[in-house]
């Protein structure tokens, strides 16, 4: 009978500035409250631009942007050329259903870093300006209507580390009872 797989880091990424891909990196720096070490999204209150805007005194929840492989799989079997940290993710993981994780959830990566899941992703129009149809891709309905977020989860560094691919992911849940994840 064959083991399960432990959900792995498939890749990081990083960037300096405001932008919406990141470069695949060979290791990542998580630092406690703040995000990833010299990505453009770190920082203690809100970095997205158009937040920013609105209010710049909101704590950021969204410090570290994280998504599954086997979406960037499902893009590239739609036909869509996309790799890691091409839709703006800092850590793309591997054998981990991350929509399906309640809020507060925690997720050791590599050892030290610990991130504190805030909510899901909410995909905007910057998707189809990397490429045209990804957006729609990337979003989709349950039989009841509602809409399903597929483009990743955010989170908090409660505890800093390197990260890097190959880095085993524990998963620590919150007590109950559960709460699923809403965009932020």
């Amino acid at each position: 009978m064959p083991q399960p797989v432990s959900p792995v880091v498939a890749a990081v990424a990083c960037r300096t500035g405001h932008h919406f891909s990141k470069a695949v990196v060979s290791t990542i720096t998580l630092v406690t409250g703040l995000g990833v070490e010299g990505d453009g999204h770190a920082g203690a209150t809100v970095q997205h631009l158009s937040r920013v805007r609105r209010d710049p005194t909101q704590p950021n929840l969204r410090q570290v942007h994280l998504i599954h492989a086997e979406l960037l799989d499902e893009l590239r079997d739609l036909g869509y050329q996309v790799g890691p940290g091409e839709l703006g993710e800092n850590v793309s993981t591997r054998g981990l259903d991350l929509l399906a994780l309640p809020q507060r959830t925690r997720l050791r990566l590599g050892g030290a870093g610990l991130v504190e899941l805030t909510g899901l992703r909410n995909p905007c129009h910057q998707i189809d300006g990397f490429q045209q149809g990804v957006l729609a891709a990337v979003l989709g309905r349950r039989a009841d209507g509602t809409v399903i977020r597929k483009a990743g989860v955010m989170g908090v560094v409660v505890a800093g580390g390197r990260v890097r691919p190959g880095d085993r992911i524990d998963v620590v849940l919150p007590p109950p009872p559960w709460r699923p994840l809403e965009p932020v």
